[in-house]
């Protein structure tokens, strides 16, 4: 789909003639924010200790906040979550219920900060931030489960040697989200955009 930029307002591109359509992706309206660049991409996700996970079950929609490890495919993109929980809750059944494959969305977001403006519609906010969706499945091998719980501690913890026994890794659910699809986007304070430019 051909798409035809606005004209440019203060350096910023804006998609506007862009519409949903079932099964894909519509670009980003503001193209001036959006981050392809896999290290940036990487930067992002590594300045984030919360993942919002949303998904529906039985009782309806949810959304919950997580702690997370990651691993991040430079190449193709694909981000896979690494999470713990106990054995048994409402996310845990939703996955088992859901045959091990449930869809899920998730957000992120670092660097939040408020951008002072001379007007109250001249106010606005500064931020890193990840969207995406994916599927959630539980992790049943006993070393794949280490290795997530290990991926876990390196950015929760910045452990990246930790130990675990497998009595320990018996004593959690740990699962994890493979993405299909993300889209990370970033809107510095214009303190450090001018900051940067010095």
């Amino acid at each position: 789909m051909s798409v035809d930029y606005a004209k440019e307002t203060n350096g910023a591109r804006r998609r506007n003639d862009a519409r949903t359509i079932a099964g894909e992706h519509r670009p980003m309206r503001r193209a001036d924010r959006e981050v392809t660049d896999p290290d940036r991409i990487e930067a992002i996700i590594a300045g984030c200790d919360v993942v919002d996970v949303a998904y529906a079950d039985a009782e309806g929609l949810t959304i919950v906040p997580l702690n997370f490890g990651y691993e991040y495919d430079h190449v193709s993109g694909r981000l896979a979550l690494w999470m713990h929980s106990a054995s048994r809750g409402r996310k845990i059944d939703a996955i088992r219920d859901a045959g091990n494959r449930l869809r899920v969305a998730f957000s992120m977001r670092t660097d939040c900060e408020v951008i002072e403006g001379r007007t109250a519609c001249g106010w606005g906010e500064a931020f890193a931030s990840i969207v995406g969706e994916g599927t959630a499945s539980v992790v049943d091998d006993l070393d794949e489960c280490r290795r997530g719980l290990r991926l876990l501690m390196a950015h929760q913890a910045h452990m990246p040697d930790a130990a675990f026994t497998d009595a320990q890794v018996r004593a959690v659910t740990v699962w994890r989200i493979k993405s299909d699809h993300l889209a990370a986007k970033a809107h510095p304070h214009p303190r450090s955009t001018a900051r940067g430019a010095a």
